[in-house]
């Protein structure tokens, strides 16, 4: 199974009418798209607030444009571009905005119908108090993450950062993941307390492919840069700036930069890949099985 949603379709609406201001959100991946372990959102605030909440399901953002204010367990975080991070289960947050920001947010799992039990409680006004900028080196703000384009190219990161870099000290935390023309950066993960699901960012260059495979969990791509064709059970599309796709347990799926041009999107799963297994390449099984079939027909013919 698998869900195509279009740029074109994104239109946010008002969202948590009586405890918002400004606030309007456009589902991207639920359940009418055939998801049961997500909740992928675009959601917009402008000159506005969410107030003060907490929530049975965790929630990840990645900060689009704008500046918006994060009040998370009582200390209020200025982001910008490029700001990722997580919202624990059970943590007390808000939402402020000077201005227009947007960002996408990602809900794990899914969360509850109207007409479900509630998952979601609001326990107060948005504060109003100062804020400061996120400092990715201070180890109180273990909740979030700040990507910068530079932090893509694996050749940055060939050589050591300088000390006083704002950045997080040079460890796993900043390794980038590459193969075949493919390189991934992890956002959101257990090392920022998100346990129910991952985010991260992936960039194709040159002829970058992912061969035919699936996983035994949910993935959603966000478009932000070039263009991909994306095959899915069996179907063809090519994914421009702003569309979605997501595909579900089991859907084998497959990616081809046929343009030669650098291609980027940020990606979640959810639950989280277990710690073996998470592909499954259909050329490694055909593989078996051309190997078995081979091996019947020398028993075969020596019989």
């Amino acid at each position: 199974m698998h869900h195509l949603k279009r740029r074109e379709a994104i239109d946010p609406a008002p969202h948590y009418l009586s405890q918002s201001d400004g606030f309007s959100r456009c589902a991207l991946v639920d359940g009418d798209a055939g998801s049961v372990h997500m909740g992928l959102g675009y959601c917009r605030l402008e000159d506005g607030h969410v107030d003060e909440h907490v929530q049975s399901y965790e929630e990840s953002f990645f900060v689009l444009e704008g500046e918006p204010v994060l009040y998370l367990d009582g200390r209020g975080y200025r982001l910008a571009r490029g700001a990722c991070g997580v919202v624990p289960v059970g943590v007390p947050h808000a939402w402020r905005a000077e201005g227009a920001a947007c960002w996408i947010d990602m809900l794990a799992p899914r969360p509850r119908r109207p007409d479900e039990k509630p998952d979601t409680f609001f326990v107060g006004p948005a504060p109003s108090s100062a804020t400061l900028p996120v400092d990715v080196r201070d180890p109180r703000t273990r909740n979030f993450f700040r990507l910068e384009d530079w932090q893509m190219d694996v050749d940055n990161l060939k050589v050591g950062a300088p000390v006083e870099q704002p950045t997080v000290s040079a460890s796993m935390a900043t390794a980038l993941l590459a193969y075949s023309g493919i390189t991934v950066k992890m956002l959101v993960d257990k090392r920022l307390d998100a346990h129910l699901h991952t985010m991260f960012m992936v960039q194709y260059r040159g002829e970058g492919i992912a061969q035919p495979h699936d996983h035994p969990f949910e993935e959603s791509y966000y478009m932000l840069e070039g263009e991909i064709e994306v095959v899915a059970d069996g179907e063809r599309y090519t994914l421009f700036p702003g569309d979605v796709f997501w595909t579900g347990v089991g859907c084998v799926h497959a990616f081809y930069n046929t343009s030669g041009k650098r291609v980027t999107w940020l990606e979640t799963s959810a639950p989280g890949p277990p710690d073996r297994h998470s592909y499954r390449f259909d050329r490694d099984w055909d593989y078996l099985d051309e190997r078995i079939e081979s091996s019947s027909e020398l028993e075969t013919s020596s019989s």
